[in-house]
């Protein structure tokens, strides 16, 4: 698997950025090939992090550039700034039994 961390710093709102989207950016990833799992956490402070899992590298990658454009191009009035983005392979995988 392989993961995609994109953390941004200066979110007016994190759940407004969320809501807004949720719909655009799940129609790009479950169109995506290898597509396993989407994640956005409110930080505090203004800081949003989003996380997506992937099968391989190849398909975050390929998902991850639609995202960001997705994002740049719905959520300007955001004035959300350049991610820091973390990437790599998921060395360690522990889920519930349940």
């Amino acid at each position: 698997m392989y993961m995609f961390i994109r953390k941004y710093s200066k979110v007016p709102s994190v759940a407004d950025a969320a809501r807004r989207a949720k719909s655009g950016i799940g129609r790009i990833l479950k169109e995506s090939d290898g597509f396993r799992s989407y994640y956005v956490l409110d930080g505090g402070g203004g800081v949003g992090i989003a996380v997506m899992i992937f099968e391989d590298r190849e398909s975050a990658n390929a998902a991850n550039n639609k995202v960001l454009e997705f994002v740049q191009a719905s959520l300007l009035d955001h004035n959300l700034g350049d991610p820091e983005i973390v990437a790599g392979e998921v060395l360690v995988n522990i889920e519930s039994d349940t």
